[in-house]
């Protein structure tokens, strides 16, 4: 696995990413681990269009220390939050940084060194947008709402509880979520009218777990709800026939101790692993989810589906690079992929609470970056983008269940297309 995650960010250290037409790179290119692809299709460089976001200023939380509530380096954990306004002023969007997981000690160790382990290297300004940006033309229905984006530092999702000492690792995800969500309570959450939990890529399935624990923060006269971006990683085979993710996600729960803060809906039938899963969670939530997903996701296909450990002979690296360079063959396997996640989320989708956006583009997180979430080109389902979809499953304007075609019937995806 560990030779995995040293492949992908050769990969990305020799390929430009373009997006749309928008050449972009992730200014963070120091993490050698399986967090570096993550990293890298989150982080949309808005500047190439001369966007100019919001900037939103850190805050540690300074109790956290005596809570065990440290990053693995044992700094302290942080968030960044813009204060709501006019009707939004008691509405609360948490966010949920996404950026990867570490399941060994070297990776770890590695990890604690980066943005991803340590607030030591937490940018003191994050750019707030998509969903949490402040202008009603670029986030129509959460603009005016507070917006706290909470920074992932641990490498498990938030659920891991263990150390080790003898490489001074703290796995303290679980007790950095629960000290977190403490201080936004102290801060006015826990008199909000409405609140959405959301997050991104690891963030994403962070959303997924911890969605029922969020909902019982509050009063059952707060509407509560919660929203996963490219969270639903798959226990798929690999273009081997291996098991790659599952093998790296039983790294991370094992090492992590992470088993005892998983979903009991889930570990109380099957085994810590396969409750790192999502498939395995979604359809018992109690709490009404959406899940906004590429059927063909980036990630996945490059460090899980077809990762070099898996491709020896390097028969999908162009296909990687370029949908359009896939085979018919190998079209065939992704297309497989994408009817399993289908039949992942059969249950699921038949519950009234829930939405699905599924669109067929070879992309990952599009609810952060501004260009997916709204804009005059966003991807389109039923002629609708995604921050409207979102909206209108949340305030129950409309039922929401939106699975595209197959590949390649929709035009209007942004698709990340690698470039030598």
């Amino acid at each position: 696995m560990n030779n995995i995650c040293y492949w992908v960010f050769i990969f990305l250290i020799r390929f430009n990413v373009y997006a749309n037409g928008f050449h972009f790179l992730d200014p963070l290119f120091h993490d050698s681990n399986s967090t570096q692809m993550l990293s890298f299709v989150e982080n949309y460089n808005q500047s190439a269009a001369g966007y100019n976001p919001l900037y939103v200023g850190l805050t540690l939380i300074h109790g956290a220390a005596a809570k065990g509530a440290v990053c693995l380096d044992g700094t302290l954990p942080g968030y960044h939050l813009h204060r709501g306004f006019g009707s939004g002023a008691n509405s609360w969007l948490v966010h949920l940084e996404g950026g990867g997981w570490c399941n060994s000690i070297r990776t770890c160790v590695y990890r604690k060194k980066t943005r991803r382990g340590s607030s030591n290297y937490f940018e003191k300004q994050l750019a707030f947008t998509g969903i949490l940006s402040n202008k009603a033309q670029e986030n129509p229905d959460f603009f005016n709402w507070n917006r706290v984006k909470i920074r992932y530092c641990d490498g498990a999702s938030f659920t891991g509880d263990s150390e080790d000492k003898v490489h001074n690792l703290q796995f303290r995800g679980h007790k950095i979520w629960l000290a977190a969500i403490e201080e936004l309570m102290s801060k006015g959450m826990r008199y909000a009218n409405q609140a959405l939990l959301s997050g991104c890529s690891a963030g994403g399935l962070a959303s997924i777990l911890h969605c029922d624990e969020f909902r019982g923060l509050f009063s059952r006269k707060t509407k509560v709800k919660c929203f996963a971006d490219a969270g639903m990683f798959m226990d798929a085979r690999d273009v081997a026939g291996g098991h790659t993710l599952r093998n790296m996600y039983n790294g991370v729960v094992t090492l992590q101790g992470a088993g005892k803060n998983l979903p009991r809906t889930c570990t109380n039938h099957l085994d810590p692993t396969s409750c790192f899963f999502p498939q395995n969670i979604i359809s018992n939530l109690r709490t009404p989810m959406f899940l906004l997903n590429t059927a063909y996701d980036s990630w996945q296909i490059i460090a899980s589906l077809a990762p070099p450990s898996a491709d020896r002979q390097g028969t999908w690296k162009a296909c990687q690079k370029n949908p359009a360079n896939c085979s018919p063959s190998q079209i065939n396997f992704l297309q497989g992929f994408r009817n399993q996640m289908l039949n992942s989320i059969k249950r699921f989708s038949m519950s009234k609470q829930n939405g699905l956006f599924i669109n067929s583009c070879f992309a990952h997180c599009q609810s952060e970056r501004q260009d997916t979430w709204f804009a005059d080109n966003s991807p389109l389902l039923g002629n609708k983008a995604i921050a409207l979809a979102v909206g209108d499953w949340y305030f129950d304007r409309s039922s929401v269940k939106q699975i595209d075609c197959p590949y390649p019937c929709d035009k209007t995806c942004h698709n990340l297309v690698f470039r030598a």
